[in-house]
């Protein structure tokens, strides 16, 4: 049974176009993969705080050295990261926030990339530790960036995925939606158009 794992950051929760995409690309998949599991992790019904010194503390510490605070922490990154390793594949509804990630996005970003287990550093720099996956990106943002020097997050998200093990990305974009009405409809079906001709692995 194939599992899709859907990773939501949007402060609108449901509402937000990101994850209004990312559903659409859901229901897609649910039709190819009918017996499939997907496991959502909403950010913004549940978000994760800063990481703290002493939360990357306790991911070094012996067992017997963890206070309960770093107990709790580490059990938080571990679920995350199991949650990663068990998908066969990675769906992102990614809103746009003043030219960045969201901030509970970057939290969690925080806790998977933990070296010796989704990671390790090597002579040629990091090397992922994940088996290779499809991750599928739903990016909406109020202006146009694809392509440009302000879109800080497709390099983002191809360097931190890359640095995991993921080597297959996919990327759409709704982009233009503080432009208007009509250019809000006519990028929103660009972008379900790019849902429907994505491929899906088998």
């Amino acid at each position: 049974m194939k599992t899709l794992l859907v990773i939501k950051s949007s402060l609108f929760d449901g509402a937000g176009q990101s994850s209004q995409l990312a559903d659409a690309f859901v229901q897609r998949w649910r039709e190819t993969h009918p017996e499939g599991s997907v496991v959502t992790r909403d950010l913004a019904t549940a978000p994760l705080p800063h990481l703290s010194a002493e939360e990357v503390s306790g991911w070094q510490a012996e067992a017997d050295q963890l206070n309960e605070a770093q107990k709790k922490a580490l059990a938080v990154s571990d679920e995350l990261i199991a949650e990663l390793r068990q998908a066969d594949a990675v769906v992102l509804a990614l809103p746009m926030y003043n030219f960045t990630v969201p901030s509970t996005f970057k939290a969690w970003m925080d806790r998977v990339a933990r070296a010796g287990i989704t990671f390790r550093y090597t002579e040629n720099g990091p090397q992922g530790l994940l088996e290779p996956k499809p991750l599928y990106v739903f990016c909406a943002r109020g202006g146009q960036y694809s392509g440009t020097a302000n879109d800080t997050q497709t390099r983002l998200i191809e360097m931190f995925f890359g640095m995991l093990g993921f080597k297959d990305i996919h990327f759409t974009y709704a982009e233009g939606l503080a432009y208007g009405e009509e250019a809000a409809a006519a990028a929103l079906e660009q972008a379900r158009s790019r849902i429907a001709a994505l491929p899906l692995a088998a």
